[in-house]
């Protein structure tokens, strides 16, 4: 059974474990101590089965006007299984109060379809236009 934790402790090695499972290298590559993500990060939801990490949401903001959903992850092996959009919905929930929700990610149409199915648009839809560098 998955249980869903907010801002609960986390270890680097459940972290690394993590980004490494989804072949996230730039967040891994200089093995960096990952738990300093969360400590910058305005919000954050887990998902555990038993006492393994397989999924993570993260959002850093302000608090008042801007939430951007920095990482959405799910273990390879448990995708598809409703993980990553029961830890989408519970955080759109949780930012309601942002004026700008904002997140990136890669350009599939697995992926567009899914952020569109939990409501977001693509920046073309609404006419904004993002920058990155």
């Amino acid at each position: 059974m998955i249980e869903y934790q907010k801002k609960v402790d986390i270890t680097h090695e459940a972290l690394l474990h993590l980004y490494e499972s989804v072949g996230w290298s730039a967040y891994t590559q200089d093995n960096p101590d990952l738990t300093s993500l969360l400590e910058g990060a305005k919000h954050y939801l887990t998902a555990w089965d038993g006492e393994r990490l397989i999924g993570l949401i993260r959002v850093v903001g302000d608090g008042v006007y801007i939430a951007y959903i920095q990482d959405v992850l799910v273990h390879p092996d448990y995708q598809r299984q409703g993980i990553g959009k029961h830890l989408m919905q519970t955080m759109l929930t949780e930012i309601r109060y942002a004026k700008q929700i904002i997140l990136t990610t890669e350009n599939s149409p697995a992926t567009k379809a899914f952020y569109q199915s939990l409501g977001m648009k693509d920046f073309n839809d609404t006419g904004a236009l993002g920058f990155s560098m």
